[in-house]
C-alpha cells in the first residue's frame, strides 16, 4: 500500500476465514483457532500473515504441522513444503493471550480489540483485524468469514453476517455467525455485551437486526427507525443492497466516531443522529462493496458516502436546504484551502480530514451539476454494479464517468482532487473569487 507499506502481504489469496474463539470478557483473554482457505498465487516456501501481539500455538498447513518466525507485526509461515501456484491450501493456527489495541493514524484512541466495562468491541480503520486474529490485513484481499464465539452466558454475542446458531453448553453459549459475501479486514468485527436485539425486516425481505446496549435510551433507538426508508430510497438510486443483512451494534460507550462495519455498523451512545446513520448506512454499498484498493483513495469512500448521504436528506426534506449546506461547504473550503491536503493524496498521518469527507463529496456534487442528473446517477449506478464486491480505484471511476459523459474528465478530476485551490462550479453559479475575503 503507498500510505502503509507494512498492511498485507502478497503472494497468495485468502478465500475465507473460519475464527473460534472463546472470550473471558472480564479478564479480557481469548483462545482460539483461525482456519484460512486460500489460493497460492505463485510458488511459496512461505508466506506472511498479520497479528499485532498475541501468542502462537500450533500451525498446521494442510494437516501437516509448520514453523513460524515473528517480527511483528508480521507472523511468517515457514512451510513444512512448497506449495505451486494456483494451488488451494489450508492453514490452521491456534492462538491466544490479551488483545491490545493498535493505531496507523493519530486519531487520539487505540483501534482493534477494545475491552470497556461490561463488553468488547472490535472497530478500526485502517487496521483492526491483526490485533485479534491472524490476517491479510489490506483491503485487496477480501475473504468470507464465519465466527464460532464462545462466552459466558451474561453476554450476548454480535458479528457481521447472519446468526446461524446459537448453541447451550450449560455456563456459555456459543454463536456461530456467517458471512455469505466478501468483506476487507477492516470492515470485520465482533462485539461482546449486554445487548438487547431489536429485529425487523426492511426492503425486499432483508433482515434488519440491531444490537443495542441494555443501558442505551429510546432516544437512541428511535433514531435508527428510519432505516429501512433509506435503504428502499439508496436502493433506488444506486442500486439493490449488497448484502444479506444490515443492523447496527451501538456500545453504551461514548465513542465520538462510528464505522461501516460490513452488514453491522458501529456506534457508541453519542455521535448518533440521521445524517451519520445514513453515512454509516450509504458505506455499505461505497466502501463496503465497493471498496478502495489502496488508502490514499479514501476519498472513494468518504467523499461518496458523504454525498449519498446528502442526497437522502435532498429526497425527504427538500433540495433547497441541501444545496444553501453545500453551498456553505464551498464557501468554507475557498477560505480555508491553503491548509487543506488534497482530496485524492490526503497523507498517511491525514487519512481522516475534513476534505476527504465534504471536498470529496462536493467533487461529486460539482461532477453531477457539470454532467446533469441523469448521467450522474447512471454513473453512480454503473460504477456500483460493475465494482460490486470488489474493489476500485480513482481511476476506475474517471473511467465510467468518461464513457457514459462521452468527455475527457482527467482535468476536472486533477483539479478537484489534487490541487488545493477550489475549482468553479459555474452550472450552480459558484465562483471562487466570489467567496474570497476582501
Amino acid at each position: 500500500d503507498p500510505y502503509y507499506p507494512d498492511l498485507g502481504n502478497g503472494g497468495y489469496d485468502v478465500q475465507d476465514y473460519k475464527i473460534e474463539l472463546t472470550v473471558n470478557v472480564g479478564g479480557n483473554q481469548i483462545a482460539g483457532t483461525v482456519t484460512i482457505e486460500a489460493v497460492a498465487l505463485q510458488d511459496l516456501t512461505s508466506f506472511n500473515l498479520d497479528l499485532s501481539g498475541l501468542e502462537i500455538g500450533e500451525i498446521k498447513v494442510d494437516g501437516v504441522d509448520a514453523e513460524c518466525q515473528r517480527d511483528q507485526p508480521e507472523l511468517i509461515i515457514l512451510l513444512p513444503s512448497e506449495i505451486s501456484a494456483e494451488t488451494d491450501f489450508t492453514v490452521s493456527i491456534t492462538y491466544g493471550g490479551v488483545p491490545e489495541g493498535i493505531s496507523l493514524v493519530d486519531i487520539g484512541f487505540l483501534e482493534g480489540w477494545i475491552s470497556y466495562e461490561g463488553g468488547i468491541m472490535v472497530a478500526g480503520e485502517p487496521v483492526s483485524s491483526q490485533s485479534w486474529y491472524p490476517v491479510n490485513d489490506h483491503p485487496l484481499d477480501k475473504a468470507t468469514y464465519s465466527f464460532i464465539i464462545t462466552v459466558d452466558k451474561s453476554y450476548v454475542v454480535a458479528a457481521n453476517g447472519l446468526l446461524k446458531e446459537t448453541t447451550d453448553n450449560g455456563e456459555t453459549y456459543t454463536y456461530y455467525f456467517e458471512s455469505q459475501d466478501p468483506i476487507a479486514s477492516y470492515l470485520v468485527t465482533v462485539g461482546i455485551g449486554d445487548f438487547d436485539l431489536e429485529e425487523e425486516i426492511g426492503p425486499n425481505g432483508l433482515p434488519i437486526r440491531n444490537y443495542f446496549g441494555s443501558g442505551i435510551p429510546n432516544s437512541v433507538r428511535k433514531e435508527f427507525d428510519i432505516t429501512a426508508d433509506m435503504i428502499d430510497y439508496f436502493n433506488t438510486i444506486i442500486g439493490e443492497y449488497p448484502f444479506e443483512a444490515y443492523g447496527v451494534i451501538v456500545h453504551d460507550i461514548d465513542l465520538g466516531f462510528a464505522l461501516e462495519t460490513q452488514t453491522l455498523s458501529i456506534f457508541g451512545n453519542s455521535f448518533v443522529d440521521e445524517e451519520v446513520i445514513a453515512h454509516e448506512l450509504a458505506h455499505q454499498w461505497f466502501g463496503d462493496s465497493v471498496t478502495l484498493s489502496s488508502w490514499n483513495d479514501i476519498w472513494l469512500n468518504e467523499g461518496f458516502a458523504t454525498y449519498v448521504s446528502l442526497l437522502w436528506f435532498e429526497d425527504a426534506y427538500g433540495r433547497e436546504g441541501v444545496e444553501e449546506f453545500i453551498e456553505g461547504l464551498y464557501e468554507y473550503f475557498v477560505e480555508e484551502e491553503d491548509y487543506l491536503q488534497p482530496v485524492g493524496d490526503p497523507s498517511p498521518d491525514d487519512l481522516f480530514s475534513d476534505a476527504v469527507y465534504y471536498k470529496g463529496a462536493l467533487t461529486l456534487h460539482a461532477l453531477r451539476m457539470k454532467v446533469g442528473d441523469d448521467i450522474f446517477f447512471e454513473i453512480l449506478q454503473t460504477y456500483y454494479a460493475r465494482f460490486k464486491n470488489s474493489n476500485a480505484t480513482t481511476e476506475d471511476f474517471i473511467a465510467i464517468v468518461e464513457e457514459l459523459s462521452g468527455e475527457e474528465f482527467d482535468d476536472f478530476f486533477d483539479a478537484w482532487l489534487y490541487q488545493q485551490e477550489m475549482q468553479d462550479i459555474p452550472e450552480a453559479g459558484w465562483f471562487r473569487e466570489d467567496y474570497l475575503d476582501d
